[in-house]
């Protein structure tokens, strides 16, 4: 089962490494990883998703408490929570008519075409993973997929809900 696990943990060199490590050494892969400061810079805040039953998830949790530089764990699937992630992609339209179906997919999919060149056009979309996917096969059916790069899934918690130390 997929899991998005929102982490609280010290800006620290090493810290991010010695987090990872803790997937690394039990045999679990990292699906997606964002990570970025908060607000006094002094803290980061790590969104990773990754795969596995609740048993194994729940030992995850308590490994990565066990880190000192880890102030917070919690499991955003949990509950109700919101999750995004930013994708960059660069897609051939080198006919008309590809020109017109991509913009017509980047309207329908609430994109946006952030760099046009005279053989391909560059697209900027945020939205769920799935909604990603699904723009992917949609433009890779118009014109070849040049490049993707996707930022990984952000997420926090909806509501009163929050992360703090």
């Amino acid at each position: 089962m997929r899991r998005i696990l929102s982490v609280l943990m010290e800006n620290e060199p090493g810290a991010l490494s010695r987090l990872v490590g803790v997937f690394s050494q039990r045999g679990y892969n990292v699906d997606t990883l964002c990570v970025a400061p908060v607000d006094d810079g002094s803290l980061s805040r790590l969104t990773i998703t990754t795969h596995g039953d609740d048993k194994a998830i729940e030992q995850m949790t308590k490994q990565m408490n066990k880190l000192i530089d880890v102030l917070k764990v919690s499991d955003l699937t949990d509950g109700p929570h919101i999750e995004r992630e930013l994708m960059l992609v660069k897609v051939a339209t080198k006919h008309e008519t590809a020109r017109a179906e991509v913009k017509r997919n980047v309207d329908i999919f609430r994109a946006q075409i952030v760099d046009v060149s005279t053989n391909n056009y560059s697209i900027q979309i945020a939205g769920t993973s799935d909604k990603l996917d699904a723009f992917l096969e949609s433009v890779s059916q118009i014109g070849e997929v040049i490049e993707a790069s996707r930022s990984g899934v952000c997420g926090i918690a909806r509501g009163d809900k929050a992360l703090r130390p």
